[in-house]
């Protein structure tokens, strides 16, 4: 009896291990191919002024944080900084991703940035910081900050 109950629990071990789905090893490359296409999708929202598009970009609770301005969060606020932004001229933005790291939930980018008005004049260079969230399958911008290389402008 001792027996058959060894084999039974060595037959159920090893069916138990055999029918678990393994989950996919995480792709740092790949995540950074989405990375940058979100970007580019981000270019071309501003390109259409479109600044709801842009505040649908963050994920729920995502936040901007620029230069001389409070944190903004929240759909309506962002919608605001981006409709005031594309009124002030901004019609492009050049991303350019320099690294990347991070997990499944979270993706940290590091890149720089050229924001430019619709007749090509550039008006900002700088670097920025982005925290990325994986939201509804999708990634979001969960925190997004940027710092100008520009010098102050002084009067």
């Amino acid at each position: 009896m001792k027996k058959l109950l060894l084999c039974f629990l060595v037959s159920a071990s090893l069916t138990a291990c055999t029918n678990q789905e393994t989950k996919p090893a995480f792709d740092l490359a790949n995540a950074k191919n989405e990375i940058e296409a979100a970007n580019a999708a981000i270019s071309e929202i501003i390109a259409k002024g479109d600044s709801v598009g842009m505040a649908s970009a963050f994920s729920s609770d995502g936040a901007l944080m620029l230069n001389n301005m409070p944190s903004m969060q929240g759909k309506d606020k962002l919608t605001t900084v981006w409709g005031s932004s594309i009124r002030a001229g901004v019609s492009k933005i050049e991303l350019s991703t320099t690294e990347v790291w991070g997990d499944e939930n979270y993706i940290t980018e590091e890149g720089l940035y050229v924001i430019k008005t619709k007749d090509d004049v550039q008006i900002d260079k700088g670097k920025y910081i982005v925290l990325w969230k994986k939201e509804d399958g999708k990634w979001k911008l969960h925190r997004d900050i940027s710092n100008s290389d520009l010098p102050l402008a002084t009067k």
